[in-house]
């Protein structure tokens, strides 16, 4: 019984408990990032308020940095204020404010962001089309999520349903961003390719073409506590670029 107590045992035991709860941190980070997505038809709402609320529910998980070549710049380091610099002309307005986040969220890159906006506004679109409130919830702030909410509740008391197929994103780009107190908010504009109809009881079509690929553009804000360990944003305000 006493080798149990052996020095060597209780180093290994220890090693095993870090490994168990890095790896748990780890995998914390990449909860949602699986399918679903907003009504490219509809009229959007813009908020007045980008604020969003820290909740527990994530969001936007950015892509894991460990399979980067590149480590995560320190506080607005030279190779951050690079990177930023490729995104947004040095000296503009954009290029201040995405400097600002890079000051206070180290971790802070464009093009990872971009990426997990890109997926988050596939899911969006084809959750709202679902009537997905559950996986909605995960994603919006309360007020974007409110809504979303009450658009999908008036269209099952009309018996509509939606028929929807993303094609695809051709193009998204950082088009503002802005630091206020510790939130950061960062606005997309997105071009999209989608597919969608909507159906009455009756099987009728009264609104889209199931057959037509239609080109939409939005801008969505997303917005997150960038001294918060949660690296998760949420959308926090809609408008068409129409």
């Amino acid at each position: 019984m006493n080798e149990i107590f052996d020095p060597l045992n209780l180093l290994l035991m220890g090693l095993a408990v870090f490994i168990l709860f890095r790896l748990k941190s780890v995998l914390g980070k990449r909860t949602g990032n699986e399918r679903p997505p907003f009504d490219p038809y509809s009229k959007t709402e813009k908020q007045d308020d980008h604020k969003s609320a820290n909740g527990q529910d994530n969001v936007i998980p950015l892509p894991n940095q460990a399979g980067q070549e590149t480590e995560p710049v320190e506080n607005g380091g030279p190779g951050g204020e690079v990177v930023i610099d490729n995104v947004a002309p040095a000296g503009s307005a954009l290029n201040s404010a995405l400097k600002q986040i890079l000051s206070v969220d180290r971790s802070f890159e464009p093009e990872p962001f971009l990426e997990g906006a890109r997926s988050a506004y596939e899911m969006i679109v084809m959750a709202f089309a679902d009537g997905d409130k559950k996986a909605l919830k995960n994603l919006l702030s309360p007020d974007v999520y409110e809504g979303f909410v009450s658009a999908i509740d008036e269209r099952e008391k009309r018996d509509e349903t939606i028929e929807s197929t993303f094609v695809g994103i051709d193009k998204a780009e950082i088009v503002e961003a802005a630091l206020k107190g510790s939130t950061a908010q960062v606005t997309v504009k997105i071009h999209s390719q989608l597919i969608s109809a909507t159906r009455d009881k009756a099987g009728e079509i009264v609104d889209g073409d199931p057959a037509k690929v239609t080109e939409v553009v939005d801008i969505w804000t997303f917005a997150r506590d960038a001294t918060s360990r949660d690296p998760n944003w949420k959308l926090v305000a809609t408008e068409s670029a129409d």
